[in-house]
């Protein structure tokens, strides 16, 4: 199947070849008619697949209809809520990019800048608003928000809402749209939880599964080291010497532990950049900038880098630490393979980590390929000696026939 065939407008289809996109992905090929048809629909697919094409799409050619007919200040039709400010500028620059060739306008506001730009762009009028949860709330509350003209709400990555404690600002979001809307649900799992928010908030969805856990990243090798603690870091970097090259994500746990293994990797010449929550805003945008422009070939993050960043031909994966949810190991080396390209990711396993391995290929339903042939090999456990009964002192017991010898008394 090639794009032409899903009834998209010229002008789409010619932003789409200028940038070499000409086969849909499969969730594309299964989502993109089902919102042409108006439908709601839940999605549920892991990061990688091309979810950002399979709603922008749809929305951009439905929008194209209605595009010239207002004369007035542009209002606001479509809206899609994002966990994370990457992603969401990450959203944005997809309706940008697919968008190139109609005259439609989309914006994306975001947490950790200020309010005044964003109110500004929201008054000239925009047709698609990308939001995180939070700013969106802050700008509504203030009245620079109009939703009676929306016709599409999109849910993005409704699970990593849901961790990251957003489901009740979505909840009030979802309540000041108006109640006659196309309503999108897409999520990487389905708990519970989002199962009963998608009930909550669609009409007869359609519901669409993608790639489910057991079947993802077939196209990235997985390759696992055991390795003591102490030795990760030197470990480390003999794979960035030795194994690997090309553009390389990182996952550390902690935001302590990105700035202390950045100062190392750049001791020892490594270009590198930096994402964690501490960061500024402006200085996690320059991070991904860095990645994506070749200026820095390696970026170390913890795991808000782990979903939504759409940066192409990541090579190398290397999770530092193992995630202890084992879906946060999916998400994680799902940056790189994207698209159906291949990838490789490393994972460095210390004792401790032991019973997060077991998880994630319990998940997976495949076993992670051990490589013993390196030069920090954790230690096998030794066996347990068996507890001495006999006495080590044999002087205090006498011979046999020292007993005979024995006269008695008696």
């Amino acid at each position: 199947m090639q794009f032409s065939d899903l009834s998209l407008e010229a002008n789409i289809l010619k932003a789409l070849t200028e940038n070499k996109y000409h086969t849909p992905t499969p969730v594309q090929q299964e989502v993109i008619p089902v919102v042409l048809e108006k439908k709601d629909v839940v999605v549920t697919s892991q990061t990688g697949t091309g979810k950002t094409a399979a709603f922008a799409l749809p929305i951009i050619q439905s929008l194209l209809k209605v595009q010239d007919s207002e004369k007035s200040g542009k209002k606001i039709k479509a809206l899609v809520v994002s966990p994370t400010r990457e992603l969401a500028i990450q959203i944005q620059e997809s309706f940008s990019t697919y968008a190139k060739y109609t005259n439609l306008r989309s914006t994306a506001v975001f947490g950790g800048i200020s309010l005044q730009p964003q109110k500004d762009i929201l008054a000239k009028g925009v047709d698609i608003l990308i939001a995180t949860p939070g700013r969106f709330i802050d700008l509504h509350k203030q009245g620079s928000i109009d939703l009676r003209q929306l016709k599409t709400l999109v849910i993005d990555e409704a699970d990593l809402m849901l961790d990251m404690g957003f489901i009740e600002d979505v909840q009030k979001i979802e309540e000041s749209c108006p109640r006659k809307k196309q309503t999108l649900l897409f999520s990487a799992t389905m708990p519970e939880t989002i199962s009963q928010l998608a009930k909550s908030m669609l009409l007869q969805p359609e519901k669409i599964t993608i790639n489910p856990s057991g079947s993802t990243s077939k196209n990235i090798g997985q390759l696992l080291y055991y390795v003591p603690k102490r030795n990760k870091t030197d470990l480390c970097l003999h794979l960035l010497r030795k194994e690997i090259n090309g553009k390389i994500i990182i996952f550390r746990r902690t935001k302590l532990g990105v700035d202390k293994l950045e100062q190392t990797l750049i001791k020892n010449g490594c270009s590198v950049a930096s994402l964690h929550g501490d960061k500024s805003q402006n200085l996690r945008n320059k991070a991904i900038e860095d990645l994506k422009t070749n200026k820095a070939s390696i970026l170390i993050a913890t795991d808000v880098a782990a979903r939504g960043i759409d940066i192409s031909k990541v090579d190398a994966v290397i999770n530092f630490d193992l995630p202890n949810i084992p879906e946060t190991y999916v998400h994680r080396i799902g940056r790189t393979g994207r698209a159906g390209k291949s990838g490789i990711a490393f994972s460095l396993c210390s004792a401790d980590e032991t019973s997060y391995i077991k998880a994630i290929q319990q998940i997976l339903q495949r076993p992670l390929t051990i490589i013993e042939d390196h030069p920090f090999p954790l230690a096998k456990p030794k066996p347990k000696k068996q507890p001495n009964t006999t006495s080590n002192n044999s002087k205090s017991r006498k011979s046999t026939n020292s007993k005979k010898k024995k006269r008695r008394w008696y």
